[in-house]
């Protein structure tokens, strides 16, 4: 069951990223945020609690928290360009 969570959690994160990154706003950041401390704790638990491969397991969660952490680093920094510009 935890599995499906962690898949249902990680694949709304990368659309929140997505959303965020071309619409930024404040609350969509901290949602994104949430989204991926929810998927790096449940991913986290996975680990700790499964007996299959740690090491294919850790290779994907890294590709996944690089790809969804640059997305949204990127909306923060389109986000205080735009605030910028309406000064």
């Amino acid at each position: 069951m935890i599995i499906l969570i962690h898949v249902i959690i990680a694949l709304t994160s990368i659309a929140v990223a997505s959303a965020t990154f071309f619409k930024p706003s404040i609350k969509k950041l901290i949602v994104s945020y949430g989204f991926i401390l929810g998927t790096v704790g449940t991913g986290s638990y996975l680990i700790l609690t499964a007996t299959g491969s740690i090491l294919k397991s850790c290779l994907v969660g890294l590709v996944y928290l690089t790809v969804v952490t640059l997305a949204t680093i990127a909306a923060h920094v389109r986000l205080r360009q735009f605030a910028k510009a309406e000064d």
